[in-house]
C-alpha cells in the first residue's frame, strides 16, 4: 500500500525499476509557496507524446500556474484538486498499491503521485510502436475486406467493433502471463453466446500459469480440448470480417495483444473449409468452390497411400495401357516406390519450407524454379519416375487448396500414416489407415461439439447446419444459426426474400 509521503512511495516504485534507461520521471512542487511536491513518471515510447504534453503536461502547468487550486484542496488531498482540474483526459483511473503503478506503466500508462496522497493517479497515455493496418497475407479473397488483424489489442478489438455495432457485443478482458502480463480479451455477443461455452472458455484461460503469452498460438494449445492430435481445434484468422461472422454465429473470438491473429472457438472441421468469400458471391460458384476443398483436402492425405497400394500389391487395377507407360517410366528407378515418394515428397516439403522462411519475392522464386528444376533433374536422373513427381505436385496442391494452413498441416502428418501402412498392406492398409484417421476425427470435440458436426449427430439441430457443408445454399435460406449460437436466439433472417422462377 501506497503511504501518504511522496519519498516514500518513489522508493518503492523506482526500486521496481533499477537499470531501466526508458522509464522517464520528473519531480517539482507545486502551490502558493511551492510546499507541495508532485511526481511524474511514464515509460518512453509506450505512450502517446502528444497526448502527455498537449493534453497533461500543458495543461497541468497552466492549472497549477494560471489558475491554482485552493491552498485547502491541495493540503486535504492534492492529487484529487489536480485530477479535477488540471488533467484534459477522460481515461484516468486510481492505483492503491506499487503494483498497480509499475502494470499501469507497463501498459503505456502515466503515473501521477503527490505529497500527501496515498494513493496515485493513472493517465491513460497508451501509444505502443504498431504498423497499422494492413492488408491480409494468409487468407487472401478475391471479393472482400482487404484489412487484417494487427499486434496492437485495441486496434484489432476496434476493427471488429467496426463491423458489429451492437451494445450486447461484450469484452472480458483479463491478463495472461506472469511475467508478461499479456491483455486477453474474449469478444461475443451475450444473447448469441452459449453461456456454458464462454464459462469453459474463460476458466481454461484464467487456469493458465505461464511466464509469457508471446502469440494467440500459446493460447490455442494451453486451451485445447486435445493436445495429442493433429488437428486444430480452434480457428485462427487474421481477418476481422471472418472473426465478426464467427461471433455473429454465437462463437467467441479471443484477441491476444501483440499477435496479429485471432483464435475463434468453438470449431468444428467444416467450419475449417469455409472461406470469408463464400458469402460474397454468388452461391452457384461459391458451392462448386467449396466442393472442389472438400474433395481436394481428402486427396492430399489419401493420394500417396492410394497410389503406392494399386501400383505395388493391386496393379491389376489400372487399365493396361497406363499399366505399360508406368512400368516402363519405373524400370530404371533404382528405388522401390514407398523411397521414391518419399524422397520427392520430403524434397516437396522442404522448398515449401524454405520458401516460408525466406523473403516475399525470393521465397516465390525458391517455391517455383526449385520445383521446377529439382522435379526435372530428379526425373531425368532415373531417381523418380514422371508419374511419381505428378502424384507429389498434385498432393501439394490440393494442400493449397484448403484455406485454412493449420488444417492442412495435420493433412500432412495423416499422410505419412496411410502411406506407411498402404506401403505394408496394400489396399488393405490403406482403408486401415482411412478408417483410423476417421475414427479420431469422430471421437474429437471442442468444448462439447463433435469435430465431425453436422456430418454426425446432425440431429441435435434439425440437420439445419447440414445446408452450408459441401455446398453453399442461398443466404436467403440460411434463416437459423448454427449449433454454437445459443437456442433461444432466435433466426438470423426474419423476412426472407422470396424468389421467383
Amino acid at each position: 500500500m501506497l503511504s501518504h509521503t511522496l519519498d516514500e512511495n518513489i522508493d518503492q516504485l523506482e526500486a521496481l525499476f533499477v537499470d531501466c534507461g526508458d522509464v522517464v520521471k520528473r519531480k517539482f512542487p507545486i502551490g502558493e509557496n511551492k510546499d507541495i511536491w508532485i511526481y511524474v513518471t511514464y515509460i518512453d515510447m509506450l505512450v502517446s507524446r502528444d497526448t502527455l504534453e498537449n493534453h497533461v503536461i500543458d495543461q497541468l502547468m497552466l492549472f497549477l500556474w494560471q489558475t491554482p487550486p485552493k491552498a485547502e484542496d491541495l493540503r486535504r488531498d492534492p492529487l484529487a484538486a489536480i485530477r479535477d482540474g488540471g488533467i484534459a483526459t477522460a481515461d484516468i483511473n486510481e492505483a492503491r498499491d506499487v503494483t498497480g503503478m509499475a502494470n499501469a506503466m507497463l501498459s503505456g500508462d502515466t503515473v501521477l503521485m503527490a505529497q500527501g496522497s496515498d494513493y496515485a493517479v493513472t493517465i491513460g497515455t497508451r501509444m505502443w510502436p504498431n504498423r497499422g493496418v494492413n492488408s491480409t497475407e494468409t487468407e487472401v479473397v478475391v471479393q472482400g475486406a482487404k484489412d487484417a488483424f494487427t499486434e496492437t489489442f485495441r486496434f484489432n478489438t476496434a476493427l471488429i467493433r467496426r463491423r458489429i455495432k451492437d451494445t450486447r457485443l461484450k469484452i472480458k478482458q483479463m491478463s495472461v502471463g506472469v511475467r508478461s502480463q499479456t491483455s486477453v480479451a474474449l469478444m461475443y455477443i451475450s444473447d448469441l453466446c452459449r453461456p456454458q461455452v464462454l464459462n469453459e472458455a474463460l476458466s481454461r484461460i484464467q487456469a493458465i500459469d505461464i511466464d509469457a503469452v508471446l502469440d494467440v498460438g500459446y493460447l490455442e494449445q494451453l486451451t485445447s480440448d486435445d493436445w495429442k492430435s493433429v488437428f486444430p481445434l480452434a480457428q485462427i484468422t487474421e481477418r476481422p470480417d471472418r472473426a465478426s461472422a464467427a461471433i455473429l454465429e454465437g462463437r467467441i473470438a479471443v484477441v491476444v495483444d501483440t499477435s496479429p491473429f485471432v483464435m475463434i472457438i468453438p470449431a468444428t472441421l467444416n467450419t475449417f473449409f469455409q472461406a470469408s468469400d463464400d458469402y460474397y458471391q454468388n452461391w452457384q460458384i461459391m458451392s462448386f468452390t467449396r466442393l472442389l476443398r472438400y474433395i481436394a483436402g481428402v486427396l492430399s492425405v489419401i493420394l500417396p497411400g492410394l497410389y503406392l497400394a494399386i501400383a505395388t500389391y493391386h496393379p491389376a487395377m489400372i487399365p493396361m495401357m497406363l499399366l505399360f507407360k508406368m512400368s516402363g517410366a519405373r524400370q530404371f528407378v533404382p528405388f522401390p516406390a514407398l523411397v521414391e515418394i518419399l524422397l520427392m515428397d520430403l524434397a516437396f516439403e522442404l522448398l515449401r519450407e524454405a520458401g516460408i522462411r525466406l523473403p516475399g519475392p525470393v521465397g516465390n522464386a525458391i517455391g517455383v524454379v526449385g520445383g521446377l528444376i529439382i522435379g526435372q533433374s530428379a526425373v531425368e536422373a532415373g531417381l523418380v519416375s514422371p508419374i511419381v513427381l505428378i502424384i507429389v505436385a498434385l498432393t501439394g496442391i490440393c494442400g493449397f487448396a484448403v484455406p485454412q494452413y493449420s488444417l492442412v498441416s495435420g493433412f500432412r502428418l495423416c499422410k505419412y500414416v496411410i502411406l506407411f501402412l498402404s506401403s505394408i498392406l496394400g489396399l488393405l492398409g490403406f482403408w486401415i489407415g482411412a478408417l483410423m484417421i476417421l475414427i479420431h476425427l469422430v471421437s474429437l470435440k471442442g468444448y462439447g461439439f463433435p469435430y465431425m458436426f453436422p456430418f454426425i449427430a446432425g440431429d441435435i439441430n434439425n440437420y439445419s447446419d447440414n445446408k452450408d457443408t459441401l455446398f453453399r445454399p442461398p443466404l436467403f435460406t440460411m434463416k437459423k444459426r448454427p449449433i454454437f449460437a445459443n437456442p433461444n436466439s432466435g433466426d438470423r433472417i426474419h423476412t426472407p426474400k422470396k424468389q421467383e422462377d
